[in-house]
Formats: C-alpha cells, structure tokens, sequence
C-alpha cells in the first residue's frame, strides 16, 4: 500500500462506530437581526415555503500545502453527500491563501477563490459548492454560527480495535480564536478580517468524515457550520467510485489548462490529437480506457526539494543521483526532451541546467506570475506533467500523487504512471501502488 502524504491517511477497517449524541452548545448573544447569517431576501416571508439551506463551512491546519487540502476537500464532499440524504446543505468553499509553497514576492495571494484553479460548474455537477463571497451575500452576514474544531484524543489511539468516533471534549491546543468585546470569535477566516464566529467548540474525533453528519443534523440547528482542522477526518472510501466521482470533478479552471496546453505544443511538440489525450470538458461524460493515451514525445519529472531534503532525506535522491535517473529513462523511452516541475531554489536550479541542458521548465513572465499565481503555476506544472510519455514524481509527495491521479483520468498505462525516484542508499524502494480509477 503506497504511503499517503503527511495527513492522507486511509481509512482503517471499521470495526465499531459509535456516535455519541451532544447537548447543543450555548448559544452566544447573535449578531443584529438583520446581519444574521440567514436573514438574506430568500428568508423573508415571501419565501418562506422553500427548504432552508444550511451552509458547510471548512478550513485545514495552516501548515498543510495546496495539494493536501485538495485531498481535504474529497474528504469534506463525503460528508456533503451524507448531509444531504437528510437536509438541503451547501458546500463553502474556503479561499485560498498564505501557503507555505506560495512564496512568490510582491503579489497578493490570499482570499483567492477557487475559479482562479478550479472549474466550478464542474465542481458544481458532483456536490452543491459557493464561493465564500458568495455565502456572504446569500447569508446576509459575515457570520458563522458555530465552529466546531477537530482535534484528536488527548488519550490517543488504543491499539487493537479500530473503533470510530466522535466526543465533544475541551480543546487540547490553545484555541486559535480569541473573543472580541462584542463577545464575537476572531480568528483567520481566510483572510477576511469582517468574519466572527458566535460559538466555538472542540470535537474530538476518530474516523471517516461523515462520522460528523449526526452532529451537523442532531445536535444544532446553526444554519452556518465550520469544520476547522478537517484534516483530521479520514476518507470514507479511499479509492472507491465517491472517491474518484469528487477528484475527476476537480477540473482544473480552463485558462490553466489552455496555457499547459499552448506550452506543450510550443516547447515540447505535444498535441492531445497526436498524444491521444483529448479531454471532455464535461467529466461526467469522460470514461477513458486504460492504456489509450500515449502522452507527449518527452519526459514528465516531478523533484521535491526544499523542505522534503531534510524531512525525507532516506528516499530523495540528490540532483547528480536524479539527473543520472533522468539520463537512464531518456534512453530507455528514446525521448530528447524532458520537462521537470521543482520546488528547488534558484542555485539549485542553475546546477540542473548545467547538468541537464535539455530541461524544459515552465518559468512565467512576470505577467503571468501575477495572472496565475503560485497556485496557477503549480497547476500548470502538474498539467504539464500529466501529459508526458512518462512520469516518475518524489516518493510521499502529495503534488506527484495528483499527477498520478490526473494521468489515470486520463487513461495513461500505469507503468508509465506510477514511478518515483529512489534515495542514494535506500534499500528497498517500493514504487506507487497503483490506484485504478473506477467509474
């Protein structure tokens, strides 16, 4: 079983589910009637025949990367579609911003939605999702009426028997939210500054997302419900037709796609009618069988540096190890051209030119940098990659597996997917395990 990235871990074996029903916390005093999350014009009394809809908030551990979080929101949409077999339920999407990867100088990169990545129609066609802004103007507000934070077990895990669940306990950290003197949480909230929480509480939890569903929809009736360090909810089915519904429905937002694109053909002489790869706009509506696509006549290479060099340093290969790597497969596939997505510093990069003068790197104009952002580039890199002959990424790293994802979508033969470096002197170095799509 291929190892999941820091916070992916899979689901273990349920064995016992126990869901303890909570007393609602104590309400705070609410904000003026008319600022209520819920006083918008479809809550007046004209409409008051229609279902109310209750809005799903969500925010992950700062530290944690953009690829992470997408994993996150697979996760979040789980329990989406729980929440609603019983009630009218919408996801919020939480903006982007002040991520460790996203180090670019001189460009703002916080309360960015998520159409600058992502397509939502597409997104829409798998689960109900909002942009924040968007909840905003329906809610009437900038308010959240409970926050539930997720944490652990103080006691941690027992081993033996997996038993799922779910307790409200004091919180173990130190809150991240601190009370105004209106009695109102402050906290980060994306970078909206305006937002305030009326009520915060700790869960403990262990288990798969939807564990939280009877909490949601028994033990309060606030019409906004944030989930914060939803990192620590597992998938309910890793791997299994939810799993890969929610991740085909992340199509990248098609500005980003058109630009991987003009960059393939330009730099790479890379087609989707010469790399059978062409692509449906509407993913419900995209089955590709395995082994179809061909990709384009070069190299994909994903190389992890900067922190992984000394968090990982057993499995990452130094650059004169990944480029001796490099040389073998160029000859092995017979392609001239390789492309290499990096996190490595400027130095870092200059050696690799020297020592790979074929590398082909996507570098944005300043322009483009401010258009795309580090997000949008990231994107654009991973795109890139996913249409190469072949693709060999960085053990345990989250941004290769969504290569690997985006190539299986694509109908790549998993030999040429599911390849990563090895370190200088690791022993045994176990490769991918190969997730099949399934429809």
């Amino acid at each position: 079983m291929a190892a999941q990235g820091r916070g992916c871990r899979l689901p273990l074996p349920l064995l016992v589910l126990t869901v303890l029903v909570l007393p609602p916390p104590a309400a705070a005093q609410p904000p003026p009637a008319a600022l209520r999350a819920g006083h918008a014009v479809s809550s007046l009394p004209a409409a008051a025949a229609a279902p109310r809809t209750r809005y799903l908030l969500y925010d992950v551990n700062p530290p944690e990367g953009f690829n992470l979080r997408r994993d996150v929101y697979i996760r979040i949409a789980s329990l989406l579609k729980t929440l609603l077999k019983s009630e009218n339920w919408v996801l919020v999407l939480p903006p982007w911003g002040r991520l460790y990867h996203w180090q670019s100088p001189d460009i703002l990169q916080v309360r960015l939605p998520w159409s600058e990545f992502f397509d939502l129609p597409s997104l829409n066609r798998n689960i109900p999702v909002i942009e924040y802004e968007q909840f905003l103007a329906e809610s009437g507000g900038p308010f959240i009426e409970q926050i539930y934070v997720l944490q652990g077990y103080a006691e941690g895990w027992k081993e033996g028997t997996w038993e799922e669940k779910i307790d409200e306990r004091p919180c173990i950290d130190q809150l991240m939210y601190s009370k105004d003197k209106h009695e109102y949480y402050r906290g980060w909230f994306w970078g909206y500054e305006e937002t305030r929480g009326l009520n915060v509480s700790c869960l403990s939890v262990q288990g798969s997302a939807s564990i939280v569903a009877p909490i949601l929809l028994k033990n309060t009736s606030a019409q906004s419900v944030m989930l914060d360090r939803a990192e620590n909810l597992l998938h309910d089915h890793y791997g299994g037709r939810d799993y890969w519904n929610t991740r085909r429905s992340m199509v990248f937002a098609k500005h980003l796609r058109v630009a991987g694109d003009e960059f393939r053909n330009r730099y790479l002489q890379s087609t989707d009618e010469a790399d059978k790869t062409h692509y449906n706009e509407d993913w419900t509506q995209m089955k590709v069988k395995m082994g179809t696509a061909l990709g384009g006549p070069y190299l994909g290479v994903h190389l992890r540096r900067k922190d992984f060099i000394w968090g990982h340093r057993e499995d990452v290969p130094s650059l004169q190890g990944a480029v001796k790597k490099i040389r073998s497969l160029l000859e092995m596939l017979k392609l001239e051209r390789v492309f290499v997505a990096t996190d490595a510093v400027e130095e870092e990069v200059e050696l690799l030119k020297k020592l790979l003068p074929e590398m082909v790197r996507f570098e944005p104009s300043w322009e483009e940098l401010e258009l795309y952002k580090d997000g949008g580039l990231a994107v654009i890199d991973q795109w890139i990659c996913a249409h190469a002959r072949y693709f060999i990424g960085t053990s345990v790293s989250t941004f290769s597996f969504r290569i690997h994802e985006e190539r299986e979508i694509l109908g790549f033969d998993p030999k040429t997917t599911y390849n990563r470096f090895c370190g200088e002197k690791e022993t045994n170095c176990e490769q991918p395990t190969h997730w099949k799509i399934v429809y």
